[in-house]
């Protein structure tokens, strides 16, 4: 959230007891100490500045403490100062922070007391050299470094994220909490390396940048303000200047005349901040290595103001940004304030991190089982029960068995359309006649027939009318038959017969020729049923298997699935050709149903070849009243001698045909179809279905513990190989579990405070 906390510049509310202010101090330290502040924004103090811009004697001005100093740049890692006002002896306790690896990816924070508290103000500044090393060496025991056996020539990493804290209690001190991060720096030596710039400086902005962090920005008097890239840095990501507090360092180096620039900024006359600007003045490095202690150097620095121009010239308020105890007053008051205000948010902002942390961790894929036999059991009796479900049947559009269905229907109407198509008069005669519907096979299942038939499933092109005028002209039928054609087959198959007899072969070949255009529509009916079952189980296996360890688990169900479903292909085929076989042989034991077609369509063809209206009527369409007069007379006739007739049958009543041979032969064939092809039209779908849908069912169980050997010695072994997630996986789920392990612990913090 923006930084709005002290709009007024003295906080939100009047100023808190010691004693609450040192428990928001607390809080936020413990929280620190979970490493929370990575995922949540907490209020901070930042102190930045360039290099040599007198940020470390400002911490020890602070602190009371020393810190180390060497040429160039000292501060390498960014060191966190707790400071607590207590009536117990002064002590300094030190401890290493750990929250990324030496590449800089976020681990588990981990916390390491480095070596005894120290009593002694002295022994501080080596213990944080010691410390900075163990840092910038995370790969080597930090023992080595407090022991003094590291042997080490150059730093793994130049600078580094992680950090060293200092908990420093004592009588003297405020209650306060600040981080000193690294100088900014404009160029390396021979030692460094040209992207230590860039990483410095985005260091400091990861701090910085956070809305709740306070800037406490350096400068030093002795260089020209607009030079100052730590000045421009925090400009950039506090522009209104509302969370800055500026300190001018080094004023007794102002040169002479140059005076008045700084004193404007101390007015806040220009660049203004609303928590303004403070000038402290630190001890000189002569000061320093004559020993001078922290009550003296405090009384140097208020001597200073209070005696050189033009500081002792301002008024009593502007005297009131002067000195380092005024410094470190108003900072904590701001950083008290701003965690009380900020509390709540904090609150808020930590539930919402958890959800959305707890809901990254449930989208990742089940973490590997301490069981992995028992868990691919478990995950094989999902993928088998799904498999189950689905040949059974489900009621919805893009069922399997829905999908397969439209298939089968046009296998159907595939096998229907191989009737064989008789024309019951000669070749040369098809301008004189018509081919009429069959009105008997109306009553058939309707099957889907091409443009050329009508729905009876007989041909209906014929020949183009007659007329007075014009030559009557041909259209041939098409895969006609002539009944010429059939006589002339009948007569070359006799042998020893009778004169009124022909044998079976004839009508064997016409049904053995219908026959065999039936197996390519069986065969591509199995065909696309395969594909449709193959990818079916294919993303059935996907749905269950996809998300488990590195593929091995996946690719392992789905060989396995792919050869027992070959193995039911193979078999379905034989079941195909077994029938295809089975009607190679033409019988049926249909007696009825094939003895009534045959008079039927005996009837039918020798009705069809006589021209007059009695012969070529289509008895299933209306009749001329005058010729229906002339049917019902006949009809009625025959009744009156005892004979039961209907229009279909008066066909029958006409003179013996020469080609009635012929015809006979014809309407066996046609009504053997009848029976065959209706046989065969269930056949077919029955066994793909029984030995290839269900059949995946039946053994499926036995083939997958057999083909992933789940019931060996090393199962164990090898389930766990199927199982281990992708590292990628692994990482992620690390990460993300170790963040909400960070925010839970945060939590109790929180909850310890409401108590």
């Amino acid at each position: 959230m923006p930084f709005t906390d002290l709009e007024e510049g003295v906080g939100l509310c009047d100023p808190v007891t010691a004693q609450h202010r040192r428990s928001m101090l607390d809080l936020i330290n413990r929280l620190r100490n979970t490493g929370v502040q990575s995922d949540i924004d907490l209020p901070m103090i930042a102190v930045i500045g360039n290099q040599s811009a007198g940020k470390s004697s400002l911490i020890e001005s602070i602190s009371g403490v020393t810190l180390p100093r060497s040429s160039g740049t000292c501060t390498r890692c960014p060191t966190e100062c707790r400071l607590t006002h207590s009536e117990t002896p002064w002590t300094c306790i030190v401890k290493l922070h750990f929250i990324t690896d030496r590449h800089g990816a976020p681990i588990k924070p981990r916390v390491i007391a480095f070596g005894d508290p120290i009593s002694s103000k002295s022994d501080v500044e080596e213990r944080i050299r010691q410390a900075q090393r163990a840092i910038l060496n995370p790969s080597m025991d930090p023992k080595t470094f407090l022991e003094g056996t590291a042997d080490v020539e150059e730093n793994e990493s130049s600078f580094s994220r992680n950090y060293v804290s200092l908990g420093i209690s004592g009588k003297e001190l405020a209650d306060l909490s600040f981080v000193d991060l690294p100088g900014l720096i404009a160029s390396v030596g021979q030692a460094g390396h040209a992207h230590d710039i860039d990483l410095v400086k985005n260091l400091v902005t990861s701090y910085i940048e956070k809305p709740s962090c306070v800037i406490l920005l350096t400068v030093a008097c002795e260089t020209d303000f607009e030079n100052q890239g730590a000045h421009h840095l925090a400009k950039q990501f506090d522009p209104e200047g509302k969370r800055t507090v500026g300190v001018l360092t080094k004023p007794d180096r102002i040169p002479f005349g140059e005076e008045e620039s700084w004193l404007r900024l101390i007015r806040n006359e220009v660049e203004p901040l609303l928590n303004n600007w403070y000038c402290v003045k630190q001890p000189s490095s002569q000061m320093i290595k004559d020993g001078i202690d922290w009550a003296g150097a405090r009384r140097h620095e208020s001597e200073f103001f209070a005696t050189t121009q033009p500081w002792c010239g301002l008024d009593s308020y502007h005297q009131s940004f002067l000195r380092t105890t005024k410094l470190t007053d108003r900072l904590s008051t701001i950083l008290a304030e701003l965690i009380a205000k900020r509390l709540p948010e904090i609150q808020d902002e930590l539930y919402r991190v958890m959800q959305f942390t707890e809901e990254r961790l449930r989208a990742l894929p089940k973490e590997p089982s301490n069981d992995p036999v028992g868990e691919v059991l478990r995950l094989l009796g999902g993928f088998q029960k799904e498999v189950s479900e689905r040949l059974e049947g489900t009621p919805d559009e893009t069922g399997l068995l829905q999908t397969i269905r439209p298939h089968t229907e046009k296998f159907k109407s595939e096998i229907h359309g191989t009737a064989p198509n008789f024309v019951p008069w000669e070749r040369e005669e098809n301008v004189w006649h018509k081919l009429r519907p069959a009105g008997f096979l109306s009553t058939e299942e309707k099957v889907g027939n091409s443009d050329d038939e009508d729905d009876d499933g007989v041909s209906g092109k014929h020949f183009a009318p007659n007329t007075p005028k014009k030559r009557p002209v041909v259209v041939p039928l098409r895969n006609a038959i002539y009944i010429e054609d059939v006589m002339q087959r009948a007569q070359k198959a006799r042998t020893r017969e009778l004169p009124d007899n022909y044998p079976f072969v004839v009508q064997k070949v016409y049904i053995t020729e219908v026959l065999q255009k039936w197996e390519k529509p069986a065969l591509d009916l199995f065909d696309i049923v395969y594909d449709i079952l193959r990818a079916d189980a294919e993303k059935m296996i996907d749905r269950h298997f996809t998300a488990i360890g590195r593929g091995s688990a996946k690719q392992s169900v789905l060989m396995t699935v792919q050869d027992h479903l070959d193995v039911a292909a193979e078999r379905t085929k034989e079941r195909i050709r077994w029938i295809l076989d089975l009607e190679g042989s033409p019988t049926t034991l249909n007696t009825h149903y094939f003895t009534d077609y045959r008079g039927k369509f005996f009837a039918y063809y020798k009705g069809v070849r006589d021209n007059n209206s009695l012969t070529t009527q289509n008895w299933k369409t209306p009749v001329e009243p005058g010729k229906a007069a002339g049917v019902q007379k006949v009809i009625s006739s025959l009744a009156e001698i005892g004979l039961n007739a209907r229009p279909e049958d008066l066909p029958k009543l006409l003179p013996a045909d020469p080609m009635e041979a012929a015809i006979a032969i014809m309407a066996s064939v046609r009504a053997y179809f009848q029976v065959a092809y209706k046989r065969f039209i269930d056949m077919v779908p029955m066994a793909i279905d029984y030995e290839l849908v269900r059949g995946l069912e039946r053994g499926l169980d036995r083939a997958l513990r057999d083909g992933l050997q789940l019931t060996g010695t090393d199962a164990h072994e090898r389930c766990a190989a199927m199982l281990q997630e992708p590292t990628s996986v692994a990482m992620q789920r690390q990460e993300v579990s170790k963040k909400l392990e960070r925010l839970r612990e945060a939590r109790k913090e929180l909850r310890k405070l409401s108590v």
